[in-house]
């Protein structure tokens, strides 16, 4: 269980020429176990979206290792990238990305059909039945609330086995109680199921329900946090914004 999923050695990110050259990750160095939950925090412009775009191998960092499931992502092709990220990979974003037409049952086996797979029946009923949503599989998103149309999401995410789930702010469009609900199965995913779960958020509510929390700022790593309170976490922030406003972190 302590075998790392995601591993990111020295990692730089920069956008722009010369004279405007913008340094988006400086040097990131961090790794995520397997059947773990992290949230990744920080300011704005900290290089929260950029960690998780590199992470994911949707974007190439400038220089500085990437590994995804045993995977160095630096020297593959993009055909190989988009089958990793496929094979490997689940998101979950703050909007949820469903097709409107499909019903939640065609949704949520979009991914599997569009690799070339027949999707096994009882695994997919399986899943739509943890998110809640054995009753609605053949509901429109349309006919769902908010809170129902990303539980689809996360079981979308969730069919193909992927070794890590990527969460960009997935509360964002929520209220406070499906808030809750949506982050308790997500949790619940690591804790029984063994997902791996990377989730990138501005809520120190939503950052508590992880075992650990990473503080960006100024595209670097600068403090970390096991075991999360919503206070800790917003108290920490609290200071990030102040290091960041004043140039120290």
């Amino acid at each position: 269980m302590n075998q790392e999923v995601v591993r990111l050695t020295s990692v730089v990110k920069t956008y722009g020429g010369e004279r405007n050259r913008v340094v988006a990750l400086d040097g990131v160095t961090m790794g995520f176990s397997r059947g773990s939950f992290t949230a990744v925090m920080g300011p704005s412009g900290s290089g929260k979206s950029t960690f998780l775009h590199c992470a994911a191998g949707l974007d190439r960092p400038t220089s500085g290792s990437v590994v995804l499931d045993g995977h160095e992502l630096g020297g593959m092709s993009e055909v190989a990238l988009t089958r990793l990220r496929r094979d490997s990979v689940g998101f979950v974003f703050q909007a949820f990305n469903l097709l409107p037409a499909l019903n939640v049952l065609e949704n949520v086996t979009l991914p599997l059909r569009l690799a070339g797979k027949r999707p096994n029946r009882a695994a997919v009923d399986a899943i739509i039945e943890r998110v809640g949503l054995a009753d609605r599989r053949k509901h429109l998103p349309g006919e769902l609330s908010g809170g129902q149309q990303q539980r689809v999401a996360i079981a979308r995410a969730l069919v193909s086995r992927p070794a890590v789930l990527f969460g960009d702010e997935p509360t964002g469009a929520l209220d406070t109680q499906t808030s809750l609900e949506v982050l308790g199965l997500l949790r619940e995913s690591v804790r029984f199921a063994g997902q791996t779960v990377i989730m990138v958020t501005h809520d120190p509510v939503a950052a508590s329900h992880a075992d650990r929390v990473v503080f960006l700022a100024d595209g670097r790593v600068a403090d970390e946090l096991s075991q999360p309170t919503a206070e800790l976490v917003a108290e920490r922030m609290t200071h990030l914004g102040a290091f960041a406003a004043a140039g120290v972190a």
